[in-house]
Order: C-alpha cells, then structure tokens, then sequence
C-alpha cells in the first residue's frame, strides 16, 4: 500500500468530505473523482478553455507548402 497521509472525514450537509492537505492540492476548482474498488481516486479536471487544450496537443513537425500571395479579383457590385 503506498504511503500516504491520514485525513479525517467530516459532513458538509448531506455530503462526506475531506481537508485535502497543501501537498496534494489539485490546480483549478473542479475535480474528477472515481471508484475502484474499496479506492477513491481524485484527479484534477481538464480545464476546458481553448488555450489549454492547444497547450496539450503534440507540436506538428511537418512543413507546410508555400502557399501564392495572389492578388485579389475583381468583384462587381
């Protein structure tokens, strides 16, 4: 079993909760949490903005052609 730090658990309401102590604070105000079997595992949220998700995408290594600076055409109004 891997070390880890004892916690109490308190009630919020109706819900069960715990302090999570400064060295295992997550980035951000939302959070996934999951079960599997007798273990409850808590994971940081992606951040759902723009910039994030371009900031996580692999940087493209290919070139891209050159591309013709044509002038632009004639349009009758």
């Amino acid at each position: 079993m891997p070390a880890g730090r004892h916690v109490r658990l308190f009630r919020n309401g109706r819900n069960q909760a715990l302090r999570i102590p400064r060295e295992y604070e997550l980035p951000g105000e939302d959070a996934i949490i999951h079960k599997e079997g007798d273990r409850l595992i808590v994971e940081a949220a992606p951040s759902r903005n723009l910039l994030s998700l371009l900031d996580r995408l692999p940087a493209l290594d290919e070139a891209f052609p050159p591309i013709e600076d044509r002038p632009p055409e004639d349009v009758n109004l």
